[in-house]
C-alpha cells in the first residue's frame, strides 16, 4: 500500500470510488432530495475542484481510496469496497491527521452521516470522538443543502 497525491489521471477512478462508496453508505439513509443531486458527474466535479487536497492510497499500483481535507476538516474519506479491511482507510485517516496537524490545526473535525454506523465505529476506533449533532450546509449543484450530521472531533 502506498500513499501519494492525486493526479489528474486519477480523477475518473477516484470519482467512481467516491460515488460507489457514497451510494453504498449514504443513499439509503439520507434525504431523497440529496440523493438526486449526488450524480457521478457531481462527485467528479467536486473532486476536480479539490485535487490539490486529495491523497490517494494505492494497492497493487491502482487507486483504492481517497481522502480530502479542507481547512480544519477531514472532508471526505472513501475506500473501494474491494479495499475494505485492508488498512487503507486507517492509513488515509492517519495521513489526513498528519496533514491537518502540519497545517497548524489543533482540533480537527469531520461530519458523519447519521446512521452510518460502520463509519462511526471506524472513526471511534481511530480516536475520534462524537461531540454532537449539527446541521451543516453541504455543497450541491443547486446551492447549499442543510443536512443534520454527527460531528466528530480529534485533538491533534
Amino acid at each position: 500500500m502506498q500513499l501519494r497525491n492525486a493526479v489528474p489521471a486519477d480523477l475518473d477512478r477516484l470519482a467512481s470510488i467516491w460515488y460507489d462508496g457514497w451510494q453504498d453508505a449514504h443513499a439509503q439513509i439520507l434525504p431523497a432530495a440529496l440523493r438526486q443531486l449526488r450524480t457521478w458527474d457531481n462527485f467528479r466535479d467536486r473532486l476536480q475542484a479539490r485535487m490539490a487536497n486529495v491523497r490517494v492510497v494505492e494497492i497493487d499500483g491502482e487507486p483504492a481510496g481517497l481522502c480530502v481535507i479542507e481547512h480544519d476538516e477531514l472532508y471526505q474519506l472513501f475506500v473501494a469496497a474491494t479495499a475494505r479491511g485492508s488498512g487503507a482507510a486507517a492509513l488515509l485517516t492517519a495521513d489526513a491527521e498528519a496533514r491537518l496537524a502540519q497545517a497548524g490545526v489543533r482540533t480537527a473535525w469531520l461530519a458523519c452521516a447519521i446512521g452510518n454506523d460502520r463509519a462511526a465505529r471506524f472513526y471511534e476506533k481511530c480516536g475520534w470522538s462524537r461531540v454532537g449533532t449539527v446541521v451543516i450546509a453541504v455543497e450541491t449543484t443547486v446551492g447549499p443543502f442543510d443536512l443534520e450530521v454527527w460531528r466528530y472531533e480529534k485533538a491533534l
